[in-house]
């Protein structure tokens, strides 16, 4: 079994063995695979991944490499943001963004800061008043950055009925391949 993933026009392919690399409009995304009896190869404007048996779990391998490398074309040509809430009841938090980590001051009165990563060489984060944007290219890094800032700001030990302090993801723009 086999699935064809168009590129679309201006995409850059490059594959060696089980890593992929897609260029397109100065922008790079790399991912590398890795899966027994699988092949991925380049053909004219397609990328052909196929699968060397035809196992139910190889053929379930090949449909998720197809949309990792769809979700790194439609990262490519759109983008995508997560808007995340600052919300909070007893203090009023502090939000800055350093360097490659997110650092949240004064939650719910605490002393230390707390911080989360910002995960990939592409994925930006902005703070905008009560809201934070989480913006890339990479659709793992994305998530995975406002997962770390929402994770940041779990409260602990305390009745979250009343405590409900924290960044939240309220939207998510994911565009879709094609």
């Amino acid at each position: 079994m086999e699935k064809r993933i168009a590129l679309p026009e201006g995409f850059e392919a490059e594959i060696k063995g089980l890593a992929i690399t897609l260029r397109y409009s100065g922008k790079e995304e790399s991912k590398v695979f890795k899966a027994k009896n699988i092949e991925i190869k380049k053909e004219d404007s397609e990328i052909v991944v196929k699968s060397l048996n035809e196992k139910r779990k190889t053929l379930a391998v090949v449909n998720t490499i197809a949309k990792h490398i769809m979700n790194l074309v439609a990262g490519l040509q759109h983008g995508y943001e997560y808007r995340m809430r600052i919300i909070h009841s007893h203090f009023p938090m502090n939000v800055q963004v350093s360097g490659r980590e997110v650092i949240i001051s004064n939650f719910v009165g605490e002393k230390k800061p707390r911080k989360a990563k910002i995960i990939g060489p592409n994925t930006t984060v902005e703070v905008k008043g009560k809201e934070v944007i989480v913006k890339g290219t990479n659709k793992e890094h994305v998530g995975q950055t406002a997962a770390n800032i929402e994770l940041a700001t779990r409260v602990k030990r305390k009745d979250l009925r009343i405590f409900q302090d924290g960044i939240y993801i309220v939207e998510k723009k994911v565009p879709q391949y094609g």
